[in-house]
């Protein structure tokens, strides 16, 4: 009887043992996962979450800016210290200004890199806009593009070189789009950066 009882009790100070190291280790990690956060804290990074939020207020603000418009390419970049790139050519130059006012208040933004470009006055591109513009979405195909707040396709001209900008539905509308650009007269060259969501239709 004294020999049973003495193995259960070295089966219990080896569980209560067991028990001890695991809880040990569980600590031991919840601890470093705590030292991660709050180094990221001390450095003063913002979270995947915080930049997400960002990214998502930069998008809203720019797109609501009231001298956006299918000449222009608005584009950025946010880094987990709070800093926002805007990127991109316009044709206003209050635009560019306008652009860095909008996002320089939002919660968790530190520092705004205004990289936008304001192109050059120019007749001539002025009149390229304008033709481009009509035989884009004066095509049948490509019209409906036309009837959003702000048509998908932009169309960014500088010393008569033309770059696509945007997103349309399917590859053969990015293949018009181009095709269409190229047919104006005083277009030197025409640079197709279109996105297309559905790339197999």
């Amino acid at each position: 009887m004294k020999s049973i009882l003495m193995t259960i009790a070295v089966c219990l100070a080896l569980a209560l043992t067991s028990m001890a190291q695991t809880a040990a280790t569980q600590s031991g990690s919840m601890s470093a996962s705590s030292n991660v956060n709050a180094d990221q804290n001390n450095r003063g990074e913002l979270s995947a979450k915080g930049v997400d939020r960002i990214i998502r207020e930069v998008h809203h603000q720019l797109v609501l800016l009231p001298f956006y418009s299918v000449f222009d390419n608005l584009a950025y970049k946010v880094t987990p210290d709070g800093t926002v790139s805007l990127l991109g050519q316009v044709v206003n130059p209050t635009l560019k200004s306008d652009a860095e006012n909008s996002v320089k208040h939002i919660e968790g933004v530190t520092r705004v890199d205004n990289q936008i470009e304001a192109l050059p006055v120019s007749p001539n591109d002025d009149r390229i806009r304008r033709d481009v513009y009509r035989a884009i979405y004066g095509n049948e195909a490509l019209s409906p593009y036309s009837l959003r707040a702000v048509p998908p396709i932009h169309i960014i001209v500088k010393n008569g070189h033309v770059t696509l900008t945007g997103v349309v539905a399917r590859q053969m509308d990015k293949q018009l789009a181009e095709m269409q650009t190229k047919s104006v007269s005083g277009v030197f060259s025409v640079n197709d950066d279109l996105q297309v969501e559905n790339p197999k239709s």
